[in-house]
């Protein structure tokens, strides 16, 4: 009797052991600010620890596709359904195999054959100079390149996945022709030549630059909430007009994660994802970083509230992916730099 307590005590050492030894190892274009106390939660919850390495999206797709089978990332977290479909093509994913996780986001903002999931979502709607512009002198995307416009807009540089992104969708509804004579027409209206990130945008709408702007919501959520007292100041000289609400609504792009194709640690990997698309990891994302949830029925922070309801646009993000080389082209060509 004594040698089989012995034993039983053993073999529960090892097996607690082995569940406290459980780790998901993530690569993430995020910035660790942005994901990193969702990732301790999770740890605090269930014992899973969590390695993460941060860095570009760019750089840690080549590192992830040569390291191959000796990787040790089980998931790759990036922005842009453009950098998705990238690493997606790459072969840097397998089918995520989570029931609970494609259930719990539209199929729009999944990858092909469930190989990632948003989440969350970004709006790209404009932003205008309220003591300047009358709202009802807009209507949508096509506004930024009529003539009224001229030097009255600021956008940045067409190297900008988000920009890609919008112009793929844009060729998705609109067709090459229409989509390239827009961006000639955005580019005749350019007040400054493209410089700068989205916030840089805003607050040239601000300081009076230009009276019309494109950038994500985020950026103004993260300057309406600023220490910094000249980025509080410019958030709150600007306001959002929501495009193409007649029609097929506001761009919206999102982030997304993915099992990579050569993950050792499967199961936990599989739960951190549906962690993060819990109504607490949905919430939190809202809240502290002003994006939407990628699940629908979460509630919005009080900040995203305030912008006031949208109708954002549907398109499935494969198409994202699938025209950007085209609108890239389209944009050289335009004169788009």
């Amino acid at each position: 009797m004594r040698k089989l307590l012995v034993l039983s005590t053993l073999i529960l050492a090892s097996f607690t052991t082995a569940v406290s030894a459980a780790q998901v190892n993530v690569y993430s274009a995020r910035k660790e600010a942005l994901i990193k106390p969702l990732l301790d939660q999770f740890t605090a919850d269930t014992g899973i620890q969590v390695r993460l390495l941060t860095g570009s999206g760019d750089a840690l797709l080549a590192r992830l596709t040569s390291e191959g089978e000796n990787t040790p990332a089980d998931l790759f977290l990036t922005v842009d359904a453009g950098n998705l479909y990238r690493a997606s093509e790459a072969g840097a994913f397998q089918a995520l195999g989570s029931e609970q996780a494609l259930a719990a986001v539209p199929e729009q903002w999944q990858g092909a054959d469930g190989e990632w999931v948003a989440l969350s979502l970004r709006a790209r709607p404009i932003f205008y100079a309220p003591d300047r512009v009358d709202p009802s002198q807009l209507s949508g995307y096509g506004d930024l390149a009529d003539a009224r416009w001229d030097n009255e807009v600021c956008i940045r540089s067409s190297d900008n996945i988000y920009n890609q992104s919008l112009v793929a969708a844009l060729i998705e509804h609109w067709g090459v022709e229409k989509t390239e004579a827009w961006a000639k027409g955005l580019v005749e209206n350019f007040a400054r030549s493209p410089v700068g990130g989205d916030r840089d945008q805003i607050k040239a709408v601000a300081a009076g630059v230009c009276d019309l702007a494109v950038a994500n919501t985020y950026y103004l959520g993260q300057m309406e909430a600023s220490d910094d007292v000249q980025e509080r100041t410019a958030a709150e000289q600007v306001a959002i007009f929501w495009p193409n609400q007649d029609s097929f609504g506001t761009h919206v792009n999102v982030s997304g994660i993915g099992l990579t194709k050569y993950a050792k640690n499967v199961g936990p990997a599989r739960q951190l994802v549906e962690f993060l698309l819990s109504e607490e990891a949905q919430q939190w994302y809202a809240r502290t970083n002003a994006e939407y949830p990628a699940v629908p029925g979460v509630p919005w922070s009080e900040r995203l509230q305030n912008w006031g309801e949208f109708k954002m646009d549907k398109l499935p993000m494969k198409h994202l992916g699938e025209n950007n080389a085209e609108a890239v082209k389209l944009m050289n060509r335009a004169g788009w730099r």
